[in-house]
């Protein structure tokens, strides 16, 4: 599913017309960025939560030439999807 039938769907079930349902659209997903840019966590309920961790600076090795390298530290995104969301996606 892309961004466009996610607009599609929204403007036929909340009858808006298919501009107002891009920006509301646009408006979720930039309000979603702008949280997790700034490392909140989203937690939607019956949906999942939305997670910002910090990665520690770790050894690694270069596989081309088996030289010991240090992974920099950095900040990653995870989603832990609800127990409703989880057995939606099972048919239970």
């Amino acid at each position: 599913m892309t961004k466009a039938d996610i607009v599609e769907r929204v403007a036929e079930q909340c009858g808006l017309t298919k501009k107002d349902s891009i920006d509301m659209v646009e408006s979720v997903f930039s309000i979603i960025k702008s949280t997790l840019e700034s490392g909140e966590d989203i937690k939607v309920s019956g949906f999942g939560k939305f997670e910002v961790r910090e990665k520690h600076e770790r050894r690694g090795r270069n596989p081309q030439t088996g030289e010991t390298i240090i992974i920099a530290a950095r900040r990653i995104l995870s989603f832990k999807p609800s127990t409703i969301l989880k057995d939606a996606v099972q048919g239970k």
